[in-house]
């Protein structure tokens, strides 16, 4: 119970300096971490911060916005502003759902394919190569037309077809973790697979599965997006910022804009803010990426430091 506190007490700490460190040195990774907390905010507590129902037909259709709607209302007299709040769950449930199928299919393949490799590898990165020579969108609307449109059904086509694209990733990370002294240690030890894999090659990998984690939402929030625009998302009347944007708000794009630009504008600040985070994560996880910041900058930088000391009374013998 006392390594299991310590532990967990370390994590904290690591989590808190996580955060200090980005606070300081991206301020634009700090904000896209508070859009995301706000985006989280408003699709828990949707049925509270939103003024009016889900679908809930007012009289004043078409009505500009102003202090009694303050978005605005479509053609059906459905206020824009709650059917954007609404829409928040959609895009949380999908970009965090599907990106964890992703993330979990490109993992296993990866470090399957690498981890066996032979035929096994051969056959895997066969099919990898023949599903990314088809555009990811045609992929994605034969597979909806097949088996129907709905939440679930994009969710499982986007985390499953963006899982197999994101494959080769992991694949090369393990690959080159099997060339490491204390992997094929292991191996000749005759740890079994199971205990390799584990507790030597997972834990190696996990700060590229979380980058590639944060950087894979806002593709799937948008994929939805682009899916729902062109009718092949979740079906009407569930409200998704891709569907808004679709329908009505091109009929009535010159007499209404404000229907197609809040829920574009709300599109755009998620995504953008999701972006920020993910860069952020990237280049403070990624000791390649840290530019001298952090524990390995210190330490390229006291390495410099003597290497500068020691040549200095070469130059000035010459």
């Amino acid at each position: 119970m006392a390594l299991e506190k310590i532990a967990t007490k370390r994590k904290h700490s690591k989590l808190i300096e996580l955060a200090i460190r980005m606070w300081k040195e991206k301020p634009l990774g700090t904000i896209g971490a508070v859009i995301i907390l706000i985006l989280l905010i408003t699709a828990i507590f949707a049925p509270l911060l939103a003024p009016y129902g889900l679908n809930e037909m007012l009289p004043d259709a078409l009505h500009a916005p102003s202090a009694k709607y303050l978005l605005g209302t479509d053609n059906l007299g459905r206020d824009i502003l709650s059917r954007i709040i609404w829409g928040a769950r959609i895009s949380v449930t999908v970009g965090l759902v599907a990106t964890l199928i992703s993330t979990t299919t490109s993992t296993i393949m990866g470090v399957l394919s690498a981890y066996i490799g032979g035929t096994v590898d051969l056959i895997m990165q066969r099919f990898v190569d023949a599903v990314l020579c088809i555009p990811s969108l045609i992929i994605l609307i034969v597979i909806i037309s097949i088996i129907g449109p709905g939440l679930w059904q994009v969710i499982i086509c986007l985390g499953v077809a963006n899982g197999i694209a994101g494959t080769r990733m992991i694949r090369s990370l393990v690959i080159g973790i099997k060339e490491n002294m204390y992997m094929q240690s292991a191996v000749a030890l005759g740890s079994p697979t199971r205990k390799i894999l584990l507790q030597h090659v997972l834990p190696n990998i996990m700060a590229p599965i979380i980058i590639l984690f944060s950087m894979s939402v806002p593709s799937m929030i948008l994929s939805e997006s682009t899916l729902s625009f062109l009718g092949y998302g979740v079906p009407p009347p569930t409200p998704s910022w891709g569907g808004m944007l679709s329908g009505s708000a091109r009929t009535y794009m010159f007499k209404a804009p404000w229907m197609a630009f809040w829920p574009g504008l709300a599109l755009s600040i998620i995504v953008y803010g999701i972006n920020m985070f993910g860069d952020a994560v990237r280049d403070l996880l990624d000791p390649r990426l840290r530019g001298g910041v952090g524990r390995y900058g210190g330490q390229i930088k006291r390495k410099n430091a003597l290497t500068k000391k020691s040549s200095a009374p070469e130059q000035s013998i010459k």
